[in-house]
Order: C-alpha cells, then structure tokens, then sequence
C-alpha cells in the first residue's frame, strides 16, 4: 500500500489527532461539529478512491471536505470579490496508523493574509476560532 504521510501542524493548518476515534466516525464527527458553528459541507472529495481509480493507487482514508459558512463567506465576498479563489475552507480527515484519525483545516489567517485588508483579516480570524471550535469538539 502507498501511503500518505500524517497530517502534521504546519504555519498553514490547524489539526487535531482522534486516537481511538475511526476513520468514519471521525468524519461524521467532523461533520455534526461543522455545522454547529455554521459550516455547511459544499464538497467532498474521497482521495482514495480517486487515486485508486485514477493511479491504481491503495491510499490510507482521506477525505476533503469543503466547508463554508455562508455569512462570513458573503461578507468576505463583498469586502473583495478575489475571496472567491479561497473558498471554501478545506478539512481533511485521514486515519492514521494505529486505527485512530486525523483532522485538519486550513488556517484562514494564514490564508487569507494573501489579501492583505484588515477587514478580510479579521473575518479569517472569525472564520479560525470557529474552526478550532469545530476541532475542539470532535
């Protein structure tokens, strides 16, 4: 089998380790705690199936799950239609090694900071303390 390495914290992310917590429940936690702070789930993209479909390749579960919440999402659109290109905010849920799971998100700050507005910045900055919440609560 071909693996991925683990998502690991990085300037760029925010990511939590679920040991114990499988892959599938991981996801549906990851889901049920998104839309507790007001995400809702745009698209959602199975890496292993796609990799295995399109490279032949056996990967590890991994799944994108693009999130948005569609208020902060439209006042970040009407202060700079560009945004767009950012959305929505990706989550990735893997299982690691040892039947447990991983969940990550891209961190809107760091992100975001490519816009260079403060009003953007501080909506980015919205957006991360309801994703550590979403992490926290998985």
């Amino acid at each position: 089998m071909d693996q991925l390495p683990l998502l690991a914290n990085t300037p760029y992310t925010l990511t939590r380790a679920l040991p114990g917590i499988p892959f599938g429940e991981a996801v549906a936690r990851t889901r049920s705690a998104l839309a507790g702070q007001g995400f809702g789930v745009l698209t959602e993209i199975d890496v292993k199936a796609t990799m295995k479909a399109k490279l032949g390749k056996d990967l590890r579960d991994y799944v994108i799950l693009g999130a948005c919440n569609p208020a902060l999402a439209f006042a970040a659109l009407q202060a700079e239609p560009g945004v767009g290109l950012l959305l929505p905010c990706n989550i990735v849920v893997t299982a690691d090694d040892a039947g447990g799971s991983v969940v990550g998100a891209v961190d809107p700050v760091a992100l975001f900071s490519v816009v260079q507005r403060t009003d953007v910045a501080s909506l980015a900055a919205e957006v991360k303390q309801r994703l550590e919440k979403v992490l926290d609560g998985i």
